[in-house]
Order: C-alpha cells, then structure tokens, then sequence
C-alpha cells in the first residue's frame, strides 16, 4: 500500500515551473498553486497581466491533489437550511454558483484541451437511516421547485441499480461531475503558464509587507513585488496571515483507494458509477475512478494532522468503514490510503472578497474541488476591476472564539458529530 495520494501518482507531474530566482514586479501576485490560485492566475493571463504564482510545496500539492475526486453541485447545507441562515436571494446565488462551477471546469478543460476523464455522473446522497430519507426528502421538495429541477428522488428499491448497499433512498442531482483531480490541475497550471503566467514551486512566503500602494512577498527563492496579491491557500495559509487563520479551522480528511476491481465487483458495489455521499455527519463519499478503483473517504478522525502514521490510523478507520458499508468487498486490497486538510469555516460556508489589503478566496468546508476554479476566476475579475459576481460578497466572517491557529477543540468537535449520529 502507498501513503501518496492516487491523484498525485497517477498523474504526470506540472513541469512548467518559473526556473531560477523569484524576483522582479508583477502586476498580480497569487499564493497558492491550487485550483484557485491557478484559474486566477490563468483568467489573469489571459488578459495581459502580469502574475506570478507563488507555490510552498508543488502545483497541486495541498487540497486540489488530495480530495475524493467529485464535483458536485448543491450546499454543504440542505438547501432549506441555507435560506435561513442566508436568506432566499443568496442561498440561491450561492447554489447555481456551484451549478455554474461546474460549467466553467468543463468549458476550461474543453478550451484547454486537458484529457482528465471529466464525466457528468451525477450524484447521490444516499439516506443512512430511515428518518435521514424524510429530511432528504423535504430538502429535495424546495431544491426541485425553486433552485435545480435536474434533481431526482429516487427510493430504497430504486437505489438497487444503484449501490450495492442498502441504503434507504437518496436524491439524485444531475449535474455533479467527476474527473481526475491531478491530470485537471497539471493541465490548468500549463494552461495558466501557457497564457503568460509564472508559477514557482518550492517558493514558501515567509514575510508580507505593505507600503506605497505596493506588496513586498519574501519567499525561500527571492522576493517580489506586485499592485496586488490573492491568498488561495486555503487549509494551508501560512501564519503571516493570521486574519484567515483565525477564520479556518484546518481539518484532516482521509481516503483509500482500493485495487482495480473487476467488472462483477463493480456491478455488485457500485453499478451507477455516479459519486455518492452518506449522510450521516461523520459519513463518509466514494466514487470510482478512471482505472476502476474504489476511491472511499471521510472524515475518519477529527485531526489536524495529515501525516503518514495519521494517514495509516485513519486508513484502518476507513477499511472499516467501506466493509461495512460493501460487505462484497471487504477483503479487497487497498492500493493507496492518503490524507489532506480541509479548509472549515464555523458556518461551513465559503469566503471571498477583499481584506486588509489582499483578496482571498477559500474556505470551502470540503466542497472546493467544484466552486475553487469558478471563485479563482471571480476574484480575478474582480482584481481586474470587471463586474462584480461574487455570491458571498459582504459575507460576515467572524473569528472562531478561542482559535489562534491550532485547532485544540477539534476531538471535542468529533466526539460531538458522533453523539449525533447515535441519536439522530
């Protein structure tokens, strides 16, 4: 079994980055060589400007490289949950966001000519309990009526050419996608360099500083200076940023990927081959990749750490989990088991717009691998001045009471999921 995420090693690397010293003044500087960074980055370019990408580690090292795989549209909420909280006219805008998302990866990948075995599967949150379907089932009632009608209820019997698992209904939304996370963000950064853009790996930065209307970035390869700069770091924001690290609580979230399984093992497990997701609140999302393997995640330990012994004690979690949820494939060897960081908010809503001098975007609470590209490129219009279409402008976003960096509460914060999924 390797600890190395399945997206990374099945991927032929970026090898478009900026040689030599970082240097020089851009017009744009952006942190993070993320789905974000890079559709920012790329969008940028594509108009004349000048940008560089700063990347600590490489292009697709963090959260774009380490994720299940999906792209789903919808909330992390229920769609009635977000209209309270948000109001209708946001909670709307927020949602065809995601739906837009999607569109705007498919066109990037069409345009860029990036071979990442996109797919619209669709999607399934599948009902673990029999009170789970109820709730489902009055959430799927406003989403079909009043946001998405490319939206399904389906029941247990229907779910039997779907799963191989007996869950008890689920909806269906029809627009989620899926694709190969490593090959899509190795090709939107030769994209973004394609246009004009630099991007430096292994290019930590270390101080930020601010004067006469222009940035100063120090990193371990040199320094620059730009008119503007996106943090796109998501999980990972260095502490210089302490304004987002107060606001985003770094989780860890885990994956296997199973041995290529036969064509009987997937008709047994998984013959609608769409992306799925369980929904308890410690529940866990799987879909099949392009070589046939099941890719089988969730949050198997409320950490702040991703690290390989953490990455192991979590795969253990997780083997179990996929054998209980698929009897059939229990003894199935697991090929890759990797983990990553998740970028939380409080509210699990995500964050853009302008602060202290620098505009950011992030905060995805585990749905970014759909809304980062389409976010990365609204912030990069509106960098460039262009129409502001920005769903969570004006967002409040208030500092997690007691957070300074280091989440301390987040075993609290399992132990309660899990009460809940006990009872509810």
């Amino acid at each position: 079994m390797q600890f190395e995420s399945y997206w990374h090693n099945t991927a032929q690397p970026f090898a478009g980055g900026a040689q030599g010293p970082v240097e020089g003044h851009y017009d744009v500087a952006v942190i993070g060589a993320g789905f974000t960074g890079l559709a920012a980055a790329r969008q940028l370019a594509k108009t004349g400007v000048k940008v560089v990408v700063l990347e600590a580690e490489r292009v697709g090292w963090g959260a774009s490289g380490r994720n299940g795989g999906h792209l789903n549209n919808g909330l992390a909420h229920s769609f009635l949950s977000a209209k309270s909280a948000l109001g209708v006219e946001r909670a709307v805008a927020l949602y065809k966001a995601f739906d837009d998302s999607i569109d705007t990866i498919e066109a990037i990948i069409a345009e860029e000519g990036i071979d990442c075995n996109f797919r619209r599967a669709g999607k399934l949150k599948l009902a673990s309990k029999p009170q789970h379907f109820d709730a489902i089932a009055h959430n799927f009632e406003a989403v079909h009526r009043e946001v998405d009608p490319d939206t399904a209820l389906l029941t247990a019997s229907d779910l039997k050419s779907e799963v191989g698992s007996p869950f008890h209904g689920a909806m269906l939304s029809k627009k989620s996608a899926m694709m190969h996370m490593g090959r899509y963000v190795a090709g939107l950064a030769t994209a973004a360099t394609r246009h004009g853009a630099a991007i430096f790996e292994k290019a930590s930065v270390t101080a930020h500083r601010q004067g006469n209307g222009r940035h100063s970035l120090e990193t371990a390869r040199g320094t620059v200076t730009a008119d503007h700069v996106l943090v796109a770091t998501g999980a990972y924001t260095p502490s210089l940023f302490n304004y987002f690290r107060r606001r985003i609580i770094s989780v860890g979230s885990f994956l296997i990927a199973t041995r290529p399984l036969t064509d009987a093992e997937i008709a047994a497990a998984m013959p609608g081959n769409r992306t799925c997701v369980t929904s308890m609140n410690i529940g866990n999302y799987f879909r099949l990749s392009p070589d046939k393997r099941l890719i089988f995640g969730g949050r198997a330990r409320f950490s702040a750490k991703s690290d390989q012994r953490s990455d192991a004690r979590s795969g253990d979690i997780l083997r179990a989990s996929l054998a209980e949820i698929f009897p059939q494939l229990a003894g199935v060897e697991i090929d890759y088991c990797w983990g990553g960081l998740v970028d939380m908010t409080k509210d699990r809503y995500p964050r853009a717009g302008y602060v202290d001098g620098v505009w950011y975007a992030m905060g995805y609470s585990g749905h970014g691998a759909q809304l980062s590209t389409h976010l990365g490129m609204i912030m990069a219009d509106a960098i460039l001045g262009k129409a502001d279409r920005n769903p969570i402008k004006g967002l409040e976003w208030p500092a997690v009471p007691g957070h300074f960096g280091k989440p301390w509460f987040l075993p609290l914060v399992g132990l309660y999921y899990k009460t809940l999924d006990r009872f509810q």
